[in-house]
């Protein structure tokens, strides 16, 4: 995950609505089932997918009342925990 992408998503969420990001992530699914792609194309995907859900979480925590810079440095903090382990 990339947190310059997470960030732009979630100013593009603010902007427009977090459904363009979702029906984003249903097309990139459904890609996936593609069997001729290489595993270097499937792994872009994938990185995309989870930052458009990372996206989400912190647009989720920014709604709930959480400063912008705060969520975004709280879900990074979770994502690196979550890997250290």
């Amino acid at each position: 995950m990339k947190l310059p992408v997470i960030k732009h998503l979630t100013s593009f969420i603010e902007e427009n609505d977090q459904d363009y990001l979702l029906e984003t992530i249903e097309t990139l699914e459904a890609l996936t089932e593609v069997p001729s792609l290489k595993d270097e194309e499937l792994d872009v995907i994938g990185e995309l997918i989870s930052n458009m859900y990372g996206a989400i979480e912190v647009h989720k925590m920014i709604k709930e009342g959480t400063p912008k810079k705060e969520a975004l440095n709280s879900f990074m903090q979770r994502v690196l925990g979550s890997i250290d382990k």
